[in-house]
């Protein structure tokens, strides 16, 4: 997996996956200001504008981002990214990520994680997930990909520490779930 060469574009059904670029700031702050989305989240006032631009700046900064589209109306509904790829591991993260709450539960989600997945795979066996320990949601969302939680692991939010869970998911594990992809 070359970091610096992911696809513009992944797409099904669905949605769209597209490179994030410095002008989907205002399209994207517009999800992220809606405080509900970060509730369980260990940075819990994203949604203020300040803050939302240090997180945007650096997926930005990563070249590994991604904004998310609903593929029937073209509406920004979130963003993801790739990070932390450790070839000698066979493994990347999936990370950073969050939807409009229209779009949370179930198929969205699923249909943006399998473009992610099914490309990772090409390139390492694993794929890593940090969630926050207090995300309930999301960490329900990751196990039902077939993730098993591995670890936990401080990651670090605006200056501070934070404890999260450490989920791994196999090539072999996913393809077993999803033997289509």
């Amino acid at each position: 997996m070359q970091m610096d060469s992911l696809p513009e574009k992944l797409e099904d059904e669905l949605v769209v996956i597209t490179r994030l670029c410095m002008d989907d700031f205002e399209k994207l702050f517009a999800v992220a200001s809606d405080p509900l989305i970060w509730e369980q989240h260990p940075e819990k006032n994203r949604f203020r504008r300040e803050v939302f631009q240090a997180f945007f700046d650096g997926a930005i900064a990563s070249k590994t981002s991604f904004l998310v589209l609903a593929r029937s109306t073209g509406e920004v509904i979130g963003c993801t990214r790739f990070y932390d790829y450790q070839p000698a591991l066979s493994s990347v993260a999936i990370g950073y990520t969050f939807l409009s709450r229209t779009y949370w539960g179930g198929k969205y989600n699923l249909s943006k994680k399998k473009l992610l997945l099914s490309y990772a795979f090409k390139f390492v066996d694993n794929v890593i997930f940090h969630v926050g320990v207090t995300n309930l949601r999301s960490q329900k969302a990751v196990e039902n990909l077939g993730a098993i939680k591995v670890n936990e692991v401080n990651m670090h939010h605006s200056g501070i520490d934070v404890l999260h869970v450490e989920y791994n998911l196999s090539k072999q594990q996913w393809l077993n779930k999803y033997p289509e992809c």
